[in-house]
Parts: C-alpha cells; sequence; structure tokens
C-alpha cells in the first residue's frame, strides 16, 4: 500500500492539495460527462499521487533566487483514451495555472501527468526507475479500492546503461542539430523561426537528461513543466534559468510560447537581444545537461563518450 500521510507539510499546503485534488475531478468530469462511448463516460480517476519534492519533504521556496519547487502529480485513469491532454486535461492545466499565477491560490506551480492504471504497472513491469521512485516516495492523496500498482521488475545495470546510452546519443545529438539551426535563422534575422529552433533545442535537453536518468520522459512540449521535472532530479539545472528579474523571466516566457506562437501567431515579438540572452543560457543548460548525463553514464558502467 501506498502512503497516505501528509503530516510533514504545512497545514496551508496540505489544504492547496485538497483544491488540486478537487479540481482535477470537477475538470475531468465535465470533460468525460457526455462522452457516448461507454468506457469513457463511466471513465474513472482510480488514483491521484503526489511524488516529487514535496512527498520526499525536501520541497524549496527560495525568495532570493525566485526558484520554487512545484507540485508534482501522477493522475491514474481507467482508460489509455483517457490520458490524452488535449482531449481530456487542458481545462484543468489552465485551471490550475490561473490559480497559481493569477488568483494566487497557490503557492507553487501544479504539474501533473496522466496514465492509465494498465500503462502504469506496464511501465513498472519493465522496470522503469521513474514509476519505481513513485511507488517508493509516492503518497496517495486520492486512491479507489482494487486498483493496485504491480509489483515492480527492476531491471539490470547494464540494460540500464544501453538503454540510457542509447537516449543519449539520440537527444544530445538532436539538440545540438536544433542549436545549429537556431544560430543559422539568427544570423538572418528570422527571429522567430529562432525562437522555434531554441524551443525545441531545449526541449530536447530536458527529454534527453530525463531519458537518461529516469528511462522516462512525459510526452510533453511545455517547457516549464520539463524543466521543473528535470530540476527535481539535478538541482545543478536551475543554474541555467536565473529566475531573479522580470527579464529573465519574460524571456522564458517567450521561449515557452514559441513552440506555437512564434511559428503561427502575427503577435509574437522577440528581440535580438533576448534571443541572445537566451542563446547564452541554453549552452549552458546544455554544458549541464552534458555533464550530469555523461556522470550518469560513467556511474553505470559505462563510457559516456563511445
Amino acid at each position: 500500500m501506498m502512503r497516505t500521510d501528509l503530516d510533514h507539510l504545512p497545514e496551508s499546503k496540505r489544504r492547496e492539495l485538497e483544491r488540486v485534488v478537487q479540481i482535477l475531478f470537477e475538470e475531468f468530469e465535465a470533460k468525460t460527462r457526455n462522452r457516448s462511448h461507454q468506457h469513457l463516460k463511466l471513465g474513472r480517476i482510480l488514483k491521484i499521487v503526489l511524488f516529487g519534492s514535496y512527498a520526499r519533504g525536501d520541497w524549496v521556496e527560495d525568495k532570493v533566487s525566485g526558484y520554487a519547487s512545484d507540485y508534482d502529480l501522477l493522475v491514474v485513469v481507467s482508460h489509455d483514451d483517457l490520458t490524452d491532454v488535449v482531449e481530456y486535461w487542458g481545462e484543468a492545466e489552465d485551471t490550475l495555472m490561473r490559480a497559481f499565477l493569477i488568483s494566487r491560490e497557490f503557492t507553487a506551480p501544479v504539474n501533473f501527468i496522466v496514465h492509465s492504471l494498465g500503462d502504469v504497472n506496464r511501465q513498472l513491469g519493465r522496470g522503469r526507475p521513474f514509476f519505481i521512485d513513485i511507488l517508493r516516495d509516492g503518497i496517495a492523496l486520492y486512491e479507489t479500492a482494487g486498483h493496485e500498482f504491480t509489483k515492480p521488475k527492476p531491471l539490470s545495470p547494464q540494460e540500464i546503461l544501453t538503454e540510457a546510452k542509447g537516449h543519449y546519443g539520440e537527444w544530445f545529438t538532436s539538440a545540438g542539430e536544433f542549436f545549429d539551426n537556431f544560430q543559422f535563422n539568427a544570423k538572418l534575422a528570422r527571429n522567430n523561426n529562432a525562437a522555434f529552433q531554441l524551443h525545441q533545442t531545449t526541449e530536447r535537453l530536458y527529454h534527453c537528461l530525463l531519458l537518461v536518468l529516469t528511462l522516462y520522459s512525459p510526452k510533453s512540449h511545455r517547457l516549464n513543466f520539463l524543466r521543473s521535472q528535470a530540476e527535481r532530479l539535478d538541482p545543478r539545472l536551475i543554474e541555467a534559468w536565473p529566475r531573479d528579474t522580470k527579464a529573465s523571466q519574460r524571456a522564458f516566457e517567450l521561449l515557452r510560447r514559441a513552440y506555437v506562437d512564434a511559428r503561427y501567431s502575427p503577435h509574437f515579438k522577440i528581440t535580438d537581444d533576448e534571443l541572445e540572452w537566451l542563446g547564452a543560457r541554453i549552452v549552458r543548460l546544455q554544458q549541464i545537461v552534458q555533464l550530469v548525463c555523461e556522470e550518469r553514464l560513467t556511474a553505470l558502467g559505462g563510457d559516456a563518450g563511445g
């Protein structure tokens, strides 16, 4: 059985998490109420699990640097079709974001991933360290009886090394190719295209790190979400993104929006100075990701450069 205690959290944090669970249920029920297919109409949230720093008790709220830990949640549903973020969970994401940024109902951002129970159990059966860690450290904020997680089957160190090394070779190389495209477009003053290429560089660097360290990365283009997941694993990554000035916060927000707006919105504008600042930060991010990944591969007994 998973832990259910939240005694290590202040009362205010426990109230916030109760409200998060309420919002997730409200938005999910609104999306599934009128579905015609039986498995969607009768779809259920089976578990909501808190993981990461708030589950472990080592969350951070640094008012000087502006860095703060996020609430990280795993939502477990009854069918794979119900995991579609656009179809079922977009409104929940927006509501939770507004509660943090606008109404200030929450003192930390809320990030959640959605998987079916069958998929989580498949991941545990395949020895995914990410899900094994959630099973070990997570706290159930809600769960229904009779829908248990399967016993994990850990991979051998050699299996982990082989898979992690493959991810590193693929994703770190891909990130470098997109950074080359950024530099090419920036020289030609194609600022919007350059911003999109930077977004893709950053996204790939985060996917690289998450896959090398945990053999799992969420299917997401949201840089703020990927950033929080990566920084949760290695705080050295925080250095790449200063948060202590409005200019640095605005630049990251432009980068976050670039995946869609830089390609499709006539209102998206980014200056040469902002691009230059972002480019320098991503070079630093690339350096840290390379260091962290190669340390991991070496610890697994591999040759990171081979």
